[in-house]
């Protein structure tokens, strides 16, 4: 909303509104003109047409600033511009990031915190089309006591994978606790090659994995256990089903579990517990937490990319758990055992978030604090605190 207000300030903006007004203004003025030889054959058509002439006018007069913004974010060319920025920026950004790694061998921990600001000055783009262009609305529940730990500890955050922008969901939640520019992801080693995303994910250090444990092990253990004296606060993302949800894959997880002889799931694919296990011992000492995140949306919508970049509003709601890691056992199987029992909360929470109204079934099932959207991560640090 602060950029449609700084949007509905600009001048050219309010000179583009007031030429759409005169000149559709003039062509129904001398439609209506014609319209006059109509009077002597058939009056009421006369009127009927000019009625409907003199509302086509009046209603455009008083067209809403945010009819025309919606209007302009369905234009081909602005996306493209917002497209070439993104890009342009990011190569930029990437050229920076290759320029400090003479910084490595020097500074470690000054890398990392020039890095963190590198990449949050790409990824802020993002989050930025998420709520500001579309207007999606993403709802925190969770206790207060959560809330207030936020930003000021390592954790692992465990996401469900069901929708094509969970993982903005994901950073709008690290932008507002001032983490976006540090969060961490196990990612497909695949994603690697992918410009920006991938290069920008490189210089992060982040973690990359063929999802082969024989090839992956000393990769991954060499890559957690570099991130355990990381100078900022990270939240280190991990989407333990592996892969989104369809209904094909769903079917050949099922059985896997079944095979296992463990309960099956309705609305979540088997989580793998080999890189949650692994990611939990690597990081020993340094993550406090593990953050439990069961993200939906309002109307049972499926939101896309597309969506986004047209300016299609969505409501988000993401129910938070905090679970200290002293609380989750240390024996590798003892800990599969433990999130084979969390997906299968998650699971009962989204059965009863279809069933009844959302926001009264997530408060139903926790106590929960409404966590409002504040303030930018290197912004105002109090406004950060408001709930």
């Amino acid at each position: 909303m602060g950029v449609l207000a700084w949007l509905k300030s600009q001048f050219i903006l309010q000179l583009l509104i007031g030429f759409v007004f005169v000149v559709s203004g003039l062509i129904i003025n001398f439609i209506q003109l014609c319209t006059c030889v109509l009077w002597p054959i058939n009056k009421q058509l006369y009127r009927r047409i000019n009625t409907r002439m003199s509302y086509s006018l009046w209603s455009r007069k008083g067209l809403s600033v945010m009819g025309v913004l919606a209007w302009l974010k369905s234009q081909f060319i602005l996306q493209l511009l917002i497209g070439f920025v993104f890009v342009v920026s990011g190569l930029i950004i990437n050229f920076i990031q290759l320029c400090t790694c003479v910084l490595w061998p020097i500074n470690k921990q000054l890398y990392r915190r020039i890095n963190t600001r590198m990449s949050y000055s790409l990824w802020s783009q993002l989050v930025m089309l998420l709520e500001w262009w579309s207007g999606t609305e993403c709802m925190l529940y969770t206790d207060q006591a959560t809330v207030d730990h936020f930003g000021k500890e390592h954790a692992i955050i465990i996401l469900n994978h069901n929708y094509e922008i969970d993982f903005l969901c994901g950073w709008t939640m690290c932008e507002r606790y001032g983490v976006l520019g540090s969060s961490k992801v196990l990612a497909k080693r695949e994603l690697l090659k992918v410009p920006l995303i991938g290069w920008t994910w490189y210089f992060l250090e982040i973690v990359f994995c063929k999802r082969k444990w024989e090839e992956d092990r000393e990769t991954v253990f060499k890559g957690l256990k570099q991130l355990m004296d990381y100078p900022e606060y990270m939240w280190f993302l991990l989407y333990c089903e592996g892969t989104r949800f369809t209904e094909k894959k769903h079917q050949i997880s099922m059985q896997v579990a079944e095979s296992k002889g463990l309960p099956k799931l309705k609305y979540h694919l088997l989580p793998r517990t080999k890189g949650f296990t692994t990611t939990l011992q690597c990081l020993k000492g340094t993550v406090k937490a593990v953050y439990d995140v069961t993200l939906n949306f309002k109307d049972k919508e499926n939101p896309t990319l597309l969506g986004i970049i047209n300016g299609k509003k969505y409501r988000a709601d993401m129910r938070v758990r905090r679970f200290p890691v002293e609380e989750i056992p240390h024996d590798e199987k003892e800990c599969a055992d433990w999130l084979h029992k969390l997906y299968q909360e998650k699971d009962e929470l989204q059965e009863f978030y279809f069933k009844e109204e959302p926001s009264i079934a997530v408060r139903r099932l926790i106590g929960v604090t409404e966590v409002k959207k504040t303030g930018s991560s290197y912004g105002n640090a109090e406004s950060k605190k408001e709930n």
